[in-house]
This record gives structure tokens, sequence and C-alpha cells, in this order.
């Protein structure tokens, strides 16, 4: 995530977002989940690992779930949001892994180009960047601070939302299934419609990775507009 990005998530909403993020994404445990697994089984289960969680700021589930199944895996936690990051390691300091967590306030462009790690993970963030470049920015820059082939787990929404009414529709019955009303349901829809910028197809998730130096991904997991893929670093 950006700077610029960061600047939605205030304390507020950081306040709002585990509850509202498992509403909106319908299988966020089980996503979490199996990125992890996805992550063992290409690092090797036992094995010994650094892993970089790019937007790590929320729940800090990504961490909670591979620090519990890889005992000897390492994580440095980057976000632009202090309130966010203060969120996921309220999480995973809970989880018993605030020693295994190194947590840095600031972007990944910030982070030292030279220190390479064994696999990383950017999820819930690519459809809060605007445009195709800082996209492609965020992608590049986690590709220079991967060893070669190195696996990457990218998850979150593609699609342009208005493209796909049906799954609009679906995600409304989502929220009213959780208890909100028929006005809390429009506010709700206005605000992702003008909030975030989701890539459009998976072809083009496809493609983001590619030129940033990632193989074809592979889809591991899906829900309505939501998307998570592994890769490596070329």
């Amino acid at each position: 995530m950006t700077a610029d990005a960061a600047t939605k998530f205030d304390p507020s909403r950081a306040a709002e977002y585990e509850r509202q993020s498992r509403i909106a994404l319908a299988g966020y445990d089980a996503c979490h989940d199996l990125a992890a697994c996805m992550l063992a089984a290409s690092l090797g289960a036992g094995s010994t690992a650094t892993i970089l969680v790019a937007g790590a700021g929320g729940t800090g589930n990504e961490i909670v779930a591979a620090g519990g199944l890889e005992p000897s895996w390492t994580f440095v936690a980057v976000d632009p949001s202090e309130p966010m990051l203060d969120l996921a390691m309220s999480r995973v300091t809970a989880a018993g892994l605030a020693e295994r967590t190194q947590a840095i306030l600031g972007t990944i462009a910030d982070l030292a180009a030279d220190r390479l790690y064994d696999a990383a993970t950017l999820i819930g963030v690519l459809h809060h960047l605007p445009g195709r470049e800082a996209k492609q920015a965020i992608l590049h820059d986690i590709a220079l601070r991967l060893k070669r082939g190195a696996p990457f787990v990218l998850a979150g929404n593609h699609h342009a939302y208005a493209s796909q009414p049906l799954m609009m529709a679906a995600w409304a019955e989502r929220w009213r299934m959780n208890g909100a009303t028929a006005d809390e349901v429009r506010a709700k829809l206005g605000k992702i419609l003008q909030g975030a910028d989701p890539p459009e197809s998976e072809e083009a998730v496809a493609a983001l990775l590619l030129e940033a130096g990632f193989e074809k991904p592979q889809r591991f997991f899906s829900s309505l507009f939501w998307g998570a893929w592994i890769t490596r670093r070329t």
C-alpha cells in the first residue's frame, strides 16, 4: 500500500476493519489459511524462512495463520498506516507471534533493496491502489526484494465492479445476510464503487505480475470479486 492510499485507513476505519472484511469476503479465514498452506507447500514443511508481509495492517491474519503452521518462520510486516499496523500487531501479539514479527511503518519502497526475503504476501491491497502504475510499482518493489524463485501470494478483488451486476447484487445480499438495512447496503456499495480500483480481469492480474518479474500465477481461491494466486519470482 502507498502512503496516499493509507490515508483512508484512519483510526475509526481500522477499528471496524476486522468485522467488515469478514463480511465483504466470504471465506476470509479460509483464504488466509490456504495462503499459509500454499507457502508451506512451496517452501517445504518445516522450513526456515523470513516472509515479507506487504500491506500487513488490519487483522494480521496472514501472519497468525502462517506463524501457527510453521514455527521456524519469521515475518516482516510493512504498512504505511499506523492505526492499521497497530491493529495487526495487537492480533499478532495475542497469537504469541510478536517475537517472530518485525513491524515497519512505511512502504515496500522504503525497505533496503539489498535484503532479500524467502517469500512474500500482498493480501487485500492491490484494489485500493488507484491506477495501473501504482499497482505495477508495488509489485515491482516486492519482486526486487525477493530471492529468485521465492513464492509470492497475491490476493484481492478483480473485475470492474460495475461490469458484474449479478455479483454486485450477491454482494449486497451478503451484507443484508449480516444485518445491514437496505439503506446501509446502498451506502456500502456506493462507497465500494467510489473507493476502489481493482484490476479489470484475472488476465490483467497475470499481466501485472509478469511485467513485475513473476511467473504466470496459479489461482487457489475465489469468492465473488476476490481471487488469490500464488506465483514465483523469476
